[in-house]
């Protein structure tokens, strides 16, 4: 069954997913404040308006994907898009905020009288573009069931999480793994150079033992081993570091809300904010393997390997 769905955020990740649910037969009303991202979303089939108030207007489902809570909550109050939509549409924030701001804007869905749920999501862009997004959700049962349909004509997986602010719960967890998993695949690869052990080397160990994550055989940081890791793209993103050092930036936070002893955690939120204000501001969240290596005490192993990054041999050694 089609639906008219409202979409505000039409940048990378939501410019993607309209145009998923335009080809799975939806009708999109979308708006961004950047004409260039309207334009895009006109050309992949979504009807695109003059203001966000517009997309509300009609829709069964409003989807919003923006930068931070203070955007969401800005969008909704006032005359905004929780006045502008029709009684009882859903609300659906796809967006990656502070667990706080999500159940903060689920209280302003409920008081104008329409139904929330906050859906962030995980894939990145390449995810959005492919339609394999995971999608984390928040909110009453009845209101998941009715936006499962929409989640899976932009990605291929969507878990009920449990109440308010538990899909964004569930995404700072998540991600509070990846930036995690990174800096220690990162490590390890940075150590094994200093000993001498080619990428590829370690690589195939790791792949298939217990060293094994996402980071390592997908988002494998280091070139060769990986060919379309953004490594092998001089690490063009991806999922850039500045929106890594955002989610773990709102772990810790929850971490200290929630009085628990997220150390690694911690220490990973501090390491990412470096690397996004300096030289990763530009470059997918894998390039950390870089700010390891200038923070490692100099060796002709290292020095070599980094001089080289980017030129393989066959077997991935670094040439």
């Amino acid at each position: 069954m089609s639906s008219v769905v409202g979409f505000v955020g039409l940048g990378h990740m939501g410019g993607p997913m309209a145009a998923n649910l335009v080809k799975a037969g939806h009708r999109v009303i979308g708006y961004d404040v950047v004409p260039g991202m309207r334009a895009a979303a006109a050309e992949a089939g979504v009807e695109t308006v003059g203001s966000a108030a517009e997309t509300a207007a009609g829709a069964d489902v409003v989807i919003t994907m923006l930068p931070v809570g203070r955007h969401v909550l800005a969008l909704y109050g006032g005359e905004g898009l929780l006045a502008a939509a029709r009684p009882g549409t859903l609300f659906v924030d796809c967006s990656t905020i502070d667990v706080a701001d999500a159940r903060t804007a689920h209280e302003a869905v409920l008081a104008a009288g329409h139904r929330p749920l906050d859906a962030p999501v995980s894939g990145g862009v390449v995810g959005a573009e492919a339609g394999t997004l995971t999608f984390m959700a928040g909110g009453e049962a009845a209101d998941f069931a009715r936006a499962e349909p929409l989640l899976l004509a932009m990605g291929k997986k969507a878990v009920h999480c449990g109440a308010a602010g538990a899909g964004q719960a569930a995404k700072v967890c998540n991600n509070m793994i990846l930036g995690i998993s990174m800096i220690a695949v990162s490590e390890a690869f940075v150590l094994g150079e200093s000993l001498g052990l080619s990428h590829q080397a370690l690589f195939d160990v790791a792949s298939t033992a217990s060293g094994q994550c996402w980071a390592l055989t997908v988002n494998c940081p280091v070139p060769g081993p990986v060919p379309g890791s953004p490594a092998a793209r001089d690490y063009a993103p991806g999922f850039a570091a500045p929106l890594m050092a955002k989610d773990l930036g709102l772990a810790a936070n929850a971490a200290r809300a929630g009085g628990v002893d997220a150390e690694l955690g911690r220490r990973a939120a501090r390491m990412y904010a470096e690397f996004a204000e300096g030289e990763g501001a530009d470059l997918d969240f894998s390039g950390i393997v870089r700010a390891v290596r200038r923070r490692s005490t100099p060796s002709e192993a290292s020095e070599a390997s980094e001089a080289s990054e980017g030129h393989t041999s066959q077997n991935g050694t670094p040439a």
